[in-house]
């Protein structure tokens, strides 16, 4: 089966119905057909932070989804080890170049560990990795 990465943008546009990119978000997922969804409780940490920016009232909302997402058998969401924080280090380190932040580098690393090649996101970043990024390619398009 598919696989494709769900970063923290996806999370806060699907989310949040009064995200600007909330319609996209969306479409883009009504789209892809049927696949293995696969993000980080990094990502997740920072969806929390970014969605409670929005109001109090998404906090339940978020936590409600993470839930379902974690019993979801269509979603896989890596753990944030000791293991995938030091390789996130690494891969941040390893290309200074490159203005990756630590959840990023993490997402890059499951991505290349486990051949998926496309990502839920707006984030330029993934492109950069060499992945391709979904919502804005979707954008593109519209």
């Amino acid at each position: 089966m598919k696989q494709v990465f769900a970063d923290t943008n996806y999370w806060v546009a699907v989310l949040d119905p009064r995200d600007a990119h909330h319609a996209l978000a969306e479409d883009v997922s009504n789209r892809l057909g049927p696949c293995r969804v696969v993000t980080s409780e990094f990502v997740l940490l920072e969806m929390m932070k970014l969605l409670v920016r929005g109001g109090l009232h998404l906090k339940k909302i978020a936590y409600d989804a993470i839930r379902r997402l974690k019993d979801d058998p269509n979603v896989e969401v890596v753990p944030a080890t000791a293991l995938l924080f030091r390789e996130a280090c690494e891969v941040y380190v390893g290309h200074a170049d490159k203005e990756w932040d630590g959840i990023d580098s993490a997402s890059y690393h499951i991505m290349k560990q486990k051949g998926i090649t496309e990502a839920l996101t707006f984030d330029h970043h993934f492109e950069e990795m060499g992945f391709r990024a979904l919502l804005r390619e979707a954008r593109g398009q519209r």
